[in-house]
């Protein structure tokens, strides 16, 4: 068993640290998944281990998904990310109008063959940034102008959000804000990052009025979150995203320091979604905010490794798909976190890697493999690196030993010369041969 498991680590490249967080993350969603799904199991006559099994294989192929695409040389991806991206496109209008809606919002659609729903939004947002990681390291000579380097880097952006906002308000504000970020990181001028700003915040602003104007999106939904996380008037009944904050925070109370111990929560019989959203707060309720804070530090050691990986790679490529995919990752876990403390109004982004989930733990796998692809890439051409510096020492030592070899040889020589002086000069004095003693040449020149 430990010479198999010895052979799966030696196949897997790239940095192990992340690979440590991924499965650290992939126990800790199994047990959380196992906790908080009892009552849905309870719901739809299933068994108690029902919905364990299937993360287990949810979990397992998306380790499978992260190990086969960390193989890939990660150059291939720019030629990829294109196809991805106009993809992309077309599947999220054919979302917004034809999707399957859920709470006013059109964010999944159904593959009629395989009989599987996902959310489009995860793979735009999976495009996107290895789209714009591709166009920002080809637009670095001119990324400083508006009209030749901005420009052609932003409308991919404004298209993607534009596309997915509707629907998915949340994901659309994300994505805009860990794009700028990637900006930030890719030397876009700050000047233009605060048009970009302005002109995002024109575009909400539309969106929320022709929605409330026409009736078409979710314009009611937005307003009552925010009334809700800003504590205004209460309407009639029980609003379930209320609610929701409502138990979210009695499961956080409860767990304090050190946590009720695994499987005791009690919140996860009255969260609407303790398996998904509002996860984080049963993780809480369980292992305390000790567990929760581990769980956050692992969230942030990924981002470091990630920096670290950008760092480290010498091309623009490379370090821009490795910083951007990370950090759109962690900065979707801390929003999750947040709405479970009440930090930001509920969103309905998931925690990723630990959340009950299918297609969106596959593309987060995937773009977890492409950042240890890329890494795997750092550390082949480093160690090349040192292979050929400790090849060319090893060279440089053999002239050294042969030069060394030549200064003993003229040293002896040096020495019977003078031996042969000193026995000249004891003896009484002779007249010179004519002959020139054989093997008297003269010293070579060091």
């Amino acid at each position: 068993m430990a010479g198999r498991m010895q052979q799966i680590l030696t196949k897997t490249k790239g940095d192990q640290v992340i690979w440590g967080v991924v499965l650290v993350l992939s126990f800790i969603s199994l047990l959380a998944v196992y906790s908080s799904t009892g009552s849905l199991a309870y719901r739809m006559e299933k068994n108690s281990n029902y919905y364990l099994v299937k993360q287990v294989m949810v979990l397992g192929l998306g380790l499978l998904i992260t190990y086969w695409v960390h193989k890939i040389n990660y150059t291939k991806f720019a030629r990829v990310a294109v196809i991805l991206y106009l993809l992309s496109l077309p599947l999220l209008v054919y979302t917004l109008f034809f999707g399957t809606s859920l709470n006013e919002g059109s964010r999944w659609i159904r593959l009629p063959v395989i009989n599987l729903t996902f959310q489009t939004s995860d793979l735009a947002k999976l495009a996107l940034f290895m789209f714009l990681a591709r166009i920002l390291s080809m637009k670095q000579a001119v990324i400083k102008d508006l009209r030749k380097g901005f420009v052609p880097v932003l409308l991919p952006m404004l298209f993607t959000c534009a596309l997915i906002a509707p629907a998915n308000l949340s994901t659309a504000l994300m994505l805009g804000i860990t794009c700028s970020i990637l900006f930030f990181i890719g030397r876009v001028q700050v000047k233009h990052l605060m048009l970009l700003f302005v002109v995002g915040l024109m575009g909400v602003s539309t969106l929320f009025v022709v929605s409330k104007l026409t009736g078409f999106g979710r314009a009611k939904t937005w307003e009552q979150r925010i009334e809700d996380f800003a504590g205004g008037k209460k309407k009639e009944g029980k609003p379930e995203d209320v609610y929701q904050v409502q138990q979210a925070k009695i499961a956080i109370a409860n767990g304090g320091i050190t946590g009720r111990g695994p499987g005791r929560s009690l919140q996860k019989n009255f969260l609407p979604h303790p398996y998904s959203d509002f996860i984080f707060s049963i993780i809480i309720e369980e292992y305390g905010l000790i567990g929760g804070g581990v769980l956050m530090l692992l969230y942030l050691l990924f981002l470091w490794r990630s920096i670290l990986i950008f760092k480290r790679c010498p091309f623009a490529f490379g370090a821009f798909l490795a910083v951007g995919l990370s950090i759109t990752l962690v900065f979707q876990a801390m929003l999750n976190m947040a709405v479970n403390v009440h930090l930001v109004p509920v969103t309905g982004l998931t925690l990723p890697m630990v959340s009950m989930g299918g297609s969106s733990i596959w593309f987060t796998s995937i773009a977890i493999g492409i950042v240890l692809s890329v890494s795997k890439y750092v550390d082949e051409m480093e160690g090349e690196k040192k292979s050929n510096a400790k090849r060319a020492a090893e060279a440089v030592n053999e002239e050294d030993i042969e030069e060394v070899e030549e200064e003993t040889v003229i040293d002896e020589k040096n020495e019977e010369v003078a031996v042969e002086a000193l026995k000249t000069a004891a003896k009484p004095e002779r007249k010179p041969r004519k002959q020139i003693i054989k093997g008297d040449t003269p010293i070579p020149a060091v």
